[in-house]
């Protein structure tokens, strides 16, 4: 058998830590962060378990990644579905719903998400946290905003207030109320979004993740070299 071309190999490593992401995602919201390893994350994938240090520093480093993968594709999916909407207050509002939706919908998940960003290291700078910032400073803009480099940073610290009160063990706020607070700061009318009463196409509770992580379909070859 002819050795792959860098090429095939450099795709079947892409598919790879995709679906390191992927597995990272659904065994947090599974198991939680403590109980989760980085050989349980290998074997779910299916990957050599030398690839999760090749890609990732650690396991709080791959889990950050994975989070904000999957909050900047939902907060893409939301941003983007139809009806197509470019108005500020629309945008608004769908962003803070999609925020919203994951601490109501994947409340383990995002509680070890909130409980590792309050550890030493904080915001683990990657391409997913990057990609998940622009699409809020976007937001920010579309919504009127005359000084980006402040409002910004206050709609990711309120929408991180937000999540955290809705998910402190024993005294979560209900998020229709967190709901209110947000839209009546930024004047957006309640039936913008997705209200609670309603519910949007592909929304966040699904449990099927596989449309945000392109992975591909696996097969038993798809492992690559074990030492890239």
């Amino acid at each position: 058998m002819s050795p792959r071309s860098a090429s095939v190999n450099e795709e079947l490593r892409r598919r790879s830590k995709e679906r390191l992401l992927q597995a990272a995602v659904e065994l947090v919201a599974e198991r939680g962060y403590d109980a989760t390893t980085l050989g349980d994350i290998a074997d779910r994938a299916g990957s050599a378990r030398g690839l999760v240090s090749y890609y990732f520093p650690g396991k709080r480093h791959l889990v950050q990644s994975a989070v904000h993968r999957l909050m900047h594709r939902t907060l893409e999916e939301a941003l983007e579905r139809e009806p197509h909407a470019e108005d500020g207050p629309e945008r608004m509002a769908r962003a803070i719903d999609a925020i919203l939706g994951l601490a109501r919908d994947r409340p383990v998940l995002m509680r070890h998400h909130m409980a590792g960003l309050l550890q030493a290291e904080g915001f683990v700078p990657c391409p997913e946290q990057r990609r998940l910032a622009e699409l809020l400073r976007d937001t920010v803009v579309r919504h009127g905003s005359r000084d980006v480099d402040h409002d910004y940073p206050m709609l990711r610290a309120l929408l991180m207030g937000a999540v955290f009160a809705a998910l402190v063990p024993g005294v979560p706020m209900p998020v229709p109320v967190l709901r209110a607070e947000l839209f009546k700061r930024y004047g957006i009318d309640w039936g913008l979004g997705v209200p609670p009463e309603a519910k949007a196409p592909g929304g966040t509770c699904e449990t099927d993740l596989s449309r945000f992580f392109a992975t591909g379909l696996p097969r038993q070859d798809d492992r690559p070299d074990r030492h890239p």
